[in-house]
C-alpha cells in the first residue's frame, strides 16, 4: 500500500512516520508512507498556497492549483511505479465538515492500494477541491485543529495497522474496540493477585469456552455502560438482548 499525505508541514510526519508500528511496516515492505509539502507545486515563484476569499471575510482559503498539481503528480508517479494497478487513488481531505471518521472506514481505506490526504490550514479549501479532486471528506471529531496534519496521523495509523503483517498477532486488530461493533473486553496479565485485586478466575480455568463466553458478555456490558448507541447497530443474539434488560432492570432498581 502507499500512502501520500499532502501538507504545507512535512516535518510534523517525520516521528510519527518512522516510529512503532508505522515504522516497522515500512521496513517490511508493507505500506510506504510519504509527506508530500504542495507548496512546491504553487504556479508563482512566490510559492503562494492561498488568497483573500472572494466575497469578503476573514482568513486566508486555501488555493485548487497546488493541491490539484500535487495530487496530479503524485498519481502519475505512482502509475509509473506500478504501484496503482490500474485502481485509482482514493484522496482523502481532512476537514470538520467531513464524515465522521470510524472503524469500518479504516478498514474500507485498508483494502485500497492508494490513499492520498489532503491536509489544510487558514479558513478553508477553495470548493472547486471538494467537487473536482477529493473522493473522501474525513473529520476526527466535533472540534477544529490547527491543520489537518494530526488527522492524518490518526487516519495513517488506523489504517497500516489493519495491513496483513502490520501487527505482530493478526488476531489483534479484529477484536479491537469498535472491529465487532461493541468495546473491547477487559485485559489481565501476571501477576494473578497484584495489591489483594485478584484477576477473575475464568481467565486462570483454561477453559476456553467458558473464556470466550466471559469476554463477550464483558464486551457487551462494556459498551452497554459506557457507549449504548452502539448497540443499535450491534448483532445481539436474543440471550444477549435479555441480558441488557436485566442490566437495565437492575440499574432501575438502584435508583
Amino acid at each position: 500500500m502507499r500512502i501520500d499525505v499532502l501538507t504545507l508541514f512535512p516535518e510534523m510526519f517525520h516521528g510519527v512516520f518512522h516510529a512503532s508500528i508505522l515504522g516497522k511496516a515500512q521496513e517490511k515492505g508493507i505500506v510506504s508512507l510519504r509527506a508530500v509539502n504542495f507548496r512546491e507545486f504553487s504556479e508563482n515563484k512566490h510559492q503562494t498556497v492561498d488568497d483573500y476569499p472572494y466575497g469578503g471575510g476573514g482568513g486566508m482559503v486555501l488555493k485548487p492549483e497546488p493541491i490539484f498539481n500535487a495530487v496530479e503528480h503524485v498519481v502519475s508517479e505512482s502509475g509509473k511505479e506500478g504501484a496503482q494497478a490500474g485502481r485509482p487513488p482514493r484522496v482523502v481531505l481532512m476537514c470538520p465538515q467531513g464524515e465522521r471518521y470510524t472503524q469500518k472506514k479504516a478498514e474500507q481505506f485498508a483494502k485500497e492500494e492508494h490513499l492520498i490526504l489532503v491536509c489544510g490550514h487558514y479558513e478553508g479549501y477553495d470548493e472547486r477541491i471538494r467537487e473536482h479532486l477529493v473522493t473522501d471528506e474525513i473529520s476526527i471529531g466535533d472540534f477544529v485543529l490547527t491543520g489537518g496534519e494530526l488527522a492524518a496521523c490518526v487516519v495513517v495509523d488506523s489504517v497500516v495497522r489493519l495491513l496483513p503483517g502490520a501487527l505482530g498477532n493478526e488476531q489483534s486488530s479484529v477484536t479491537d474496540s469498535f472491529s465487532t461493533g461493541l468495546l473491547e473486553y477487559p485485559h489481565y496479565t501476571r501477576p494473578a493477585e497484584y495489591r489483594g485485586w485478584k484477576v477473575p478466575d475464568v481467565l486462570l480455568s483454561g477453559h476456553h469456552a467458558n473464556v470466550e463466553q466471559w469476554r463477550r458478555e464483558q464486551s457487551l456490558y462494556r459498551t452497554w455502560s459506557r457507549r449504548p448507541d452502539l448497540l443499535d447497530a450491534a448483532e445481539l443474539s436474543d440471550k444477549e438482548r435479555a441480558l441488557i434488560r436485566r442490566w437495565e432492570a437492575e440499574r432501575s432498581e438502584r435508583q
